[in-house]
């Protein structure tokens, strides 16, 4: 794809989202499975049903903008989840892998924080109010996920982990 204006790069970056969105609905569940923690394996299947709902908003935003609902391979989150992967093999104390787990889930909401802080400005730039008014409610969201993340963690699981 040729980008010779802000609504190409737009377009090109809400694909990169997609796709990103799309490989986080596969890791969630492995993450799901590795937590010891009722309330981080509870605050992980709200986030997954929370990133089904945010691919089903891009793909209204695709719509609004005239394009077809699909992704480009996101090599960010492709590498950020795959050290997650790697975190998940290696052999912790159950407290201790469950930091890791939100260290791991908190790169990806950051990432995915920048990533929506950008498109919600190019589209404000381009006078796209209604997909403004879609993505913002994401980028909301992505905050959200990674106060309650910071919670868990300086509440409980990082205290279980220090002993």
């Amino acid at each position: 794809m040729k980008l010779n204006n802000l609504k190409d790069l737009l377009i090109h970056e809400l694909k990169d989202i997609y796709n990103a969105e799309q490989q986080i609905t596969k890791a969630l569940p492995k993450m799901i499975k590795a937590t010891s923690s009722d309330k981080l394996k509870m605050a992980f299947e709200d986030h997954l049903n929370v990133t089904e709902k945010q691919i089903e908003r891009l793909e209204k935003v695709f719509d609004l903008i005239g394009e077809k609902a699909k992704g480009e391979k996101c090599k960010a989150m492709e590498g950020i989840i795959k050290e997650a992967d790697s975190m998940m093999s290696e052999k912790a104390d159950a407290s201790v892998m469950d930091a890791a787990l939100i260290a791991s889930a908190q790169r990806v909401e950051h990432y995915e924080i920048a990533a929506y802080g950008t498109v919600c400005t190019y589209a404000k730039q381009l006078g796209m109010d209604d997909v403004v008014k879609l993505l913002v409610e994401t980028l909301n969201e992505e905050k959200q996920t990674d106060e309650q993340l910071t919670m868990i963690a300086e509440k409980s699981i990082n205290l279980k982990a220090e002993k």
